[in-house]
C-alpha cells in the first residue's frame, strides 16, 4: 500500500522527467538549428547527434543540479514541500507547451525557476525564497545573454577580419564541416546545463518528503533525467527549429559556426561555475549578436523583439501559475478531507 508521501513523490518524479522530455524537444533547436539552416547536417542526423551529446552532457556535471536543489529554497525547511514542487512542475510544463505550440524559445529555466519561486512564495510566504541564491540565479540568467551576444559578435567579426579574402564557395565548404563539431559541442553544452535543472529538482523533492538526508545527487536520478532529456531531443521541436535557424537572421556557414561556437562556450562556462543558465536566451543572442557583425540591418528585429517578450514574461506568468496550481492542490485536498 503506497502512503500519500510515497505516491507524491512518484507522481513528482514521472512529471519531473516528463518536463525533461519537453524540455528536450523544446530545445532541440538550441543545438541543431543552425547546422540544418546551412545544410551542414541533415535534419535526421543533426538530431541523433544533439540526443547523443545532449546525453553524454547531462551525465558529465551535477553542479547546477545541487544549485537548483538549494539555492532557492531550504528544502529541508519547507512543510509541504512535495506539493511546492508538484506545482512547479504542472505550471513549468504548462508554459514550456504553450510556447512550443506557438513556436517562441522561450526558456524551460526561466519557467522551472519562476514557477518554484511562485509556488515556495504561495505555500510558505516570501521568508521562505533564499533571495542571495535567487538573485545569484537571476543575474546568470540576465547577463548570460548579453555576455553570448557579445561573443557572437567578436568571434563573427574575426572570422570575417581572418577570411577576408578567402574564396566564399571553398570557404563556406570548410566552415560547414567544422559546424558538425560545433553542433556536437553545443549539444554536449546544452546537456551539461539544462539536464541538471530536472536533477535538482527531483532532488529537492526527495530532501523535502524525507527521502534523502542530503543534496547529493543519486545516480538514477542522474541517469533517469539525461535519458528523458536525449529522448525528447530525438522527437525535435521544428516549430522552434525554424524561429532559430530562419527567422533571426539568414545564417551562412561561418556564422552558425560563429553562433555554436560561442553559444556553447557562454553554456560550458556557466556549467563549470554551477550556475544554470538559459540555453534558449544563450543560443537567440549569439545569432543575434553575430547577425550585427555581419551588418546590423540583417537581424530580424521583430523576431528578435517577440523572443525577448517570452523571456521576459516567463518568470512572472509561471510564478503565478505555479501559485495558482499550488491553491488549487490545496483547495481540493480541503475538500476533499470535509467529505
Amino acid at each position: 500500500m503506497f502512503s500519500p508521501e510515497l505516491l507524491l513523490i512518484f507522481v513528482i518524479i514521472v512529471l519531473a522527467l516528463t518536463f525533461d522530455f519537453i524540455n528536450g524537444f523544446h530545445d532541440t533547436a538550441n543545438a541543431i538549428a543552425t547546422s540544418i539552416s546551412t545544410k551542414a547536417l541533415r535534419p535526421r542526423t543533426a538530431i541523433i547527434l544533439a540526443s547523443v551529446m545532449n546525453f553524454v552532457g547531462a551525465m558529465t556535471f551535477t553542479g547546477v543540479a545541487k544549485t537548483i536543489g538549494g539555492k532557492i529554497a531550504d528544502p529541508f525547511s519547507l512543510s509541504n514541500g512535495l506539493v511546492i514542487v508538484l506545482a512547479a512542475l504542472v505550471a513549468a510544463s504548462a508554459w514550456n507547451l504553450i510556447t512550443w505550440y506557438y513556436g517562441l524559445p522561450s526558456s524551460s529555466s526561466h519557467a522551472l525557476i519562476g514557477s518554484l519561486t511562485g509556488a515556495v512564495i504561495t505555500a510558505a510566504g516570501f521568508s521562505a525564497v533564499n533571495f542571495q541564491g535567487f538573485i545569484n540565479i537571476l543575474e546568470a540568467l540576465v547577463f548570460s545573454p548579453l555576455l553570448a551576444a557579445a561573443t557572437g559578435f567578436t568571434v563573427m567579426t574575426l572570422i570575417k577580419l581572418i577570411f577576408r579574402k578567402a574564396i566564399p564557395h571553398r570557404i563556406n565548404r570548410r566552415f560547414r564541416m567544422l559546424q558538425v563539431f560545433t553542433a556536437a559541442f553545443q549539444a554536449f553544452s546544452h546537456g551539461t546545463n539544462d539536464a541538471q535543472k530536472t536533477m535538482g529538482i527531483i532532488t529537492f523533492a526527495l530532501v523535502a518528503g524525507g527521502f534523502q538526508n542530503d543534496l547529493s545527487i543519486p545516480f538514477w536520478v542522474k541517469f533517469s533525467a539525461a535519458l528523458a532529456m536525449a529522448l525528447g531531443t530525438s522527437v525535435g521541436g521544428w516549430r522552434i527549429i525554424r524561429t532559430v535557424g530562419t527567422r533571426i537572421i539568414k545564417l551562412e556557414p561561418g556564422s552558425g559556426f560563429s553562433a555554436d561556437l560561442s553559444s556553447a562556450l557562454v553554456i560550458l562556462g556557466a556549467t563549470l561555475l554551477k550556475l544554470p543558465v538559459s540555453t534558449t536566451h544563450v543560443i537567440s543572442s549569439s545569432i543575434i549578436g553575430v547577425g550585427a557583425a555581419r551588418r546590423f540591418s540583417m537581424v530580424k528585429w521583430g523576431t528578435a523583439q517577440k523572443i525577448v517578450a517570452a523571456w521576459v514574461v516567463t518568470l512572472p506568468v509561471t510564478a503565478v501559475l505555479a501559485g495558482i496550481s499550488y491553491g488549487l492542490y490545496a483547495g481540493i485536498t480541503r475538500l476533499a478531507s470535509v467529505f
